[in-house]
């Protein structure tokens, strides 16, 4: 589960890398928003318009113990139709406000030197950061009501699996996107622009590629995936708080460098890779030590491949 995500995350931060040439630090905070987001509107469908708590608890998402997911019901299973209004809201609230950082912060200064994006997007994930917490609050949520999660057992040669729906969940919401990723990349006309200019960007240019219809189009796609990994992230991790897509960057960028900076495939492949070694390394480990594990695994393969898994390609 946690590699889905690191995945379904990288995906847009490799995109960014690969078509507009900087790393995107404040990534992490538009998974963040788009968390927050998605869980706001949960709450409002979710809590009835006040049925259990006033409108302004549940647009803060329960800030400073109003309201909690529990006593509203939140899961897959209890109010399917709050979580499906939140997934939308994530992915659509994701795409507005990388837009408007795109258009305020990052395209009058396009065509610096990528460090000067580079820096930029650390001031960007700096107030996008503290703007939540002024806003949400700093306090720590649960916002689903764990217990009313149904599960299946799974047979193994060895026993069983217990997987719940919020389990299930996140891996069709994440496998139904990368899909349409894929699709997009290699039958569309725009895919085939975005690789292109991800390959060669003045070349792209020449041949009459609408580039900046391109680069919309790449904040469009990174950011809104961004916006449901984190909303799907929350639902299956079951908590929120202000700085968790800042936490989560650092894996997710291990993903990213471990696949092959700019290839989306390797994004995915490599958050599998990182996610999968954080979580079977608690077996050998103490589980604070399993972010370590797994950035030593990246060490190693990087070693043995240091253009990553798929060989650093710039394109899908």
């Amino acid at each position: 589960m946690r590699g889905l995500f690191f995945g379904l995350a990288g995906i847009g931060l490799s995109m960014t890398y690969s078509i507009l040439n900087f790393a995107n630090f404040s990534h992490g905070d538009l998974v963040t928003s788009g968390a927050f987001a998605g869980m706001m509107a949960t709450y409002v469908v979710a809590g009835g318009f006040g049925a259990e708590a006033n409108l302004g608890s549940l647009l803060l998402v329960g800030a400073g113990g109003s309201v909690f997911g529990a006593s509203l019901g939140i899961g897959v299973a209890t109010s399917p139709l709050a979580v499906l209004v939140g997934v939308l809201v994530a992915g659509v609230s994701a795409i507005g406000l990388a837009l408007a950082i795109d258009r305020l912060a990052y395209r009058p200064i396009r065509d610096r030197s990528g460090i000067a994006l580079l820096i930029t997007s650390i001031g960007v994930a700096f107030a996008l950061r503290y703007l939540i917490q002024f806003i949400f609050g700093p306090g720590r949520r649960g916002v689903t009501a764990s217990g009313d999660v149904p599960s299946i057992a799974v047979p193994l040669v060895d026993g069983t699996v217990s997987v719940n729906l919020h389990e299930i969940s996140l891996v069709v919401v994440a496998v139904v996107l990368m899909g349409g990723l894929h699709l997009l990349l290699q039958r569309t006309k725009l895919g085939k622009a975005m690789r292109a200019m991800a390959d060669n960007e003045d070349l792209a240019r020449v041949t009459g590629i609408p580039t900046e219809r391109v680069i919309r189009s790449t904040w469009i796609i990174g950011a809104g995936l961004a916006g449901v990994a984190g909303y799907m992230f929350v639902i299956w991790n079951g908590t929120l708080h202000w700085f968790q897509g800042w936490v989560l960057l650092l894996p997710v960028f291990a993903a990213v460098i471990l696949g092959g900076i700019g290839s989306i495939y390797g994004a995915i492949v490599g958050g599998l890779v990182i996610g999968l070694a954080m979580s079977v390394s608690v077996v050998w480990i103490p589980t604070g030590l399993s972010r370590a594990a797994a950035f030593v695994v990246m060490i190693v393969m990087l070693l043995v491949r240091p253009e990553g898994i798929f060989s650093g390609r710039s394109t899908a």
